[in-house]
């Protein structure tokens, strides 16, 4: 997979900017705030048709525009595939490939496979659950398609019995049977999305495992461990046992909407026994074992994309970081510094081409 060429119109602070990529390394250098994070965003918008760091929509469109575009030409298995990405104040999204517009967004995941490694990764410790839930499926429906439908089925299903739940509450009423239909739905979705993540993380943690090991030259234990309530029981189960519970609350209190990843070091909590720099070789740890496992499951290599890697990193960590992506398991990289002499030194250790675009 490699991203030829990029094309940007009214896309947050860029007005209109092409850029033509080396087919290994990229490098986006510059000060702050000239736009570094927000080329990577883009790149990252083609492959899943929103940004990385700004969930409303409109708000990266440059300031005072009414519209952006961001165009890409990507090489994948011998064949050229344009993806067009545009958004127009007050119109619905566009996902274009090769001139034609997709129906359903879900059905464009996963067919430009992309890891991001950003400061913002952060949140993946410090938020709640909801965070963690995210990474893990945005890891597998990138190479599992009735994963992300039963996705999409559960959380409609989940909102509609919560939208119930508060009538009943709202209306002083209640109705088992209608409850029953969505508690069905929700059990038929929710055990697959279970058992999908259960063996996801049994396949994914040994290999995240081996690379924080390459990181930190093996100096810490560190372990994933998946919490759901459906270790408990089954779903339909669940549900049952806790009616007044959800009725009093408005809301469904238990299911896979619920679960969560124990991010640990040496059996402790990462969030409070973890250095800065152990946290950030964790996190880099968790999105390259992301990258080996789109990889495995896809066939096709990834685009990586390191955002401000050098951050709160000491030269040991980046040496090895860099020496891990020196070989031909790694396909195009992009970086952003903001030291564009580093990043130069850095790359030429690398026995790959590059580019250096300065912005």
């Amino acid at each position: 997979m490699i991203l030829n060429t990029l094309s940007l119109v009214n896309y947050k602070n860029f007005e209109s900017q092409d850029f033509e990529f080396d087919t290994k390394i990229n490098c986006f250098v510059g000060a702050n705030g000239v736009g570094k994070t927000n080329a990577l965003d883009a790149i990252y918008h083609l492959s899943f048709g929103k940004s990385y760091f700004n969930p409303v929509a409109t708000q990266n469109i440059k300031h005072d525009e009414d519209f952006f575009v961001v165009d890409g030409v990507f090489s994948k298995n011998d064949k050229t595939e344009k993806i067009v990405v545009s958004l127009k104040r007050g119109q619905k999204k566009m996902i274009k490939r090769n001139g034609k517009a997709y129906e359903k967004f879900s059905d464009h995941i996963g067919f430009i496979p992309l890891v991001i490694i950003s400061p913002a990764d952060r949140d993946l410790i410090i938020e709640g659950s909801d965070t963690r839930r995210k990474f893990i499926d945005s890891v597998i429906s990138q190479s599992d398609k009735s994963y992300l439908n039963n996705l999409i089925n559960y959380n409609k299903v989940l909102s509609q019995r919560n939208a119930l739940l508060k009538y009943f509450a709202l209306n002083n009423t209640f109705n088992a049977q209608t409850l029953d239909v969505y508690n069905e739905q929700l059990t038929t979705y929710g055990s697959e999305i279970f058992k999908t993540r259960d063996a996801f993380l049994k396949t994914f943690i040994p290999i995240f495992k081996a690379r924080y090991e390459a990181i930190s030259n093996k100096n810490e234990d560190v372990n994933l461990k998946y919490k759901s309530d459906l270790f408990d029981g089954d779903l339909q189960t669940l549900l049952a046992k806790n009616i007044n519970k959800d009725k009093a609350l408005q809301y469904t209190s238990v299911g896979i909407h619920k679960d969560d990843l124990n991010f640990q070091i040496d059996t402790y909590p990462i969030k409070k026994f973890g250095s800065q720099g152990q946290q950030k070789s964790f996190l880099i740890a968790l999105k390259l074992a992301q990258f080996d496992f789109i990889k495995q499951q896809s066939g096709v290599t990834p685009l990586l994309l390191l955002d401000d890697i050098f951050d709160k990193l000491d030269e040991n960590r980046v040496a090895q970081i860099i020496s891990l992506v020196d070989n031909d398991d790694f396909g195009q990289l992009f970086i952003s510094d903001t030291h564009a002499e580093r990043t130069e030194n850095v790359v030429k250790q690398i026995h790959q081409s590059y580019k250096i675009f300065k912005l």
